[in-house]
């Protein structure tokens, strides 16, 4: 097989380049001085016989040639890595492999605060880099993350899945605060200062909880919003205030916080929680043990539902 004198690592900074559309961030990417990432994409103009990048305005633009190039090289490379990692066993406790992974705060908390001790016990050399959610899922749909964590409206066509646990929503209040007693009435509920979180750069998109609450024609007093649910049970102390949170956050944070828990006056449906990971890594050994290790570690928590797992296709 001959590839005219290319140096394969020169399309793992193609790859970079493509994603970034920049000089600069493929070369943090890739951990690459600016000058050294300049130098690669000359040896692969040369190689192409393509700009493949062209500066319009303030930002650079792939050329024709460039975007029919990017997702074959995207392939190639996943194929590679498939390959490499396709061996017949993973070893943890030899391994230094490092996961990938994508998952909001919330599940960070639930899932990765039970996880973590079990795996620096079986597999001290392998570490874990956690990137947070952002919605579009481009990462995984580019096999850049080993595992995602999210509900089943992030979960991507084309990739393998499987539902992780499940949970409730459940009302949080300071100890202290007397305007909450044992119950809670829909009054109470709705006139009492909520705090909640949103997403988006506007913070324009709302919870499920809020969503669904509103769905139901109900209106409460938002005076609080925060960009994470770690938040929550922080800003509920020492306020009348309450918020409307997933049970397993709640009672992670009751052990830590004067908090208490309260039956929400609305049935709000439960919530599931996913893994999915890219097609290519559906046989991958690392990471069929990395979802073994998540599964049990759920499993085993104080807080685990007792309904079984079970797969889900996304087509």
């Amino acid at each position: 097989m001959d590839f005219s004198g290319l140096d394969l690592n020169l399309l793992v900074a193609l790859d970079a380049l493509f994603a970034e559309k920049s000089v600069s961030r493929a070369g943090e990417r890739l951990g690459l001085s600016q000058s050294a990432t300049s130098g690669a994409l000359a040896r692969l103009r040369q190689t192409f016989g393509d700009p493949l990048m062209v500066q319009v305005g303030r930002a650079m633009t792939l050329t024709p040639v460039a975007e029919r190039l990017a997702a074959p090289v995207r392939e190639f490379l996943m194929q590679a890595e498939a390959i490499l990692n396709r061996g017949p066993a993973f070893d943890p406790p030899a391994s230094t492999r490092k996961f990938r992974l994508l998952m909001s705060d919330y599940a960070q908390t639930v899932v990765l605060t039970e996880a973590l001790p079990r795996l620096q016990r079986i597999a001290p050399g392998v570490t874990v880099e956690v990137a947070p959610i952002t919605g579009d899922n481009s990462e995984l749909e580019r096999g850049e993350i080993d595992l995602a964590l999210g509900p089943i409206s992030y979960l991507l066509p084309g990739h393998p899945s499987e539902r992780l646990f499940e949970d409730e929503f459940i009302c949080l209040a300071w100890s202290e605060n007397k305007e909450v007693g044992r119950k809670l009435s829909l009054e109470t509920y709705l006139r009492l200062g909520h705090v909640v979180v949103r997403f988006g750069r506007q913070r324009e998109r709302p919870s499920f909880d809020e969503w669904f609450t509103r769905h139901l024609g109900h209106e409460r007093r938002i005076e609080v919003v925060t960009t994470a649910f770690n938040l929550i049970p922080q800003l509920l102390v020492g306020t009348k205030r309450i918020a409307t949170v997933h049970r397993r956050l709640a009672l992670f944070y009751q052990k830590r916080l004067p908090l208490k828990l309260i039956a929400p006056p609305i049935e709000i449906p439960r919530f599931e929680q996913f893994m999915q990971w890219h097609r290519s890594r559906d046989h991958d050994a690392g990471n069929l043990w990395l979802r073994a290790l998540l599964k049990d570690a759920v499993a085993q928590s104080d807080t685990s539902p007792a309904r079984p797992l079970r797969p889900v296709a996304i087509k």
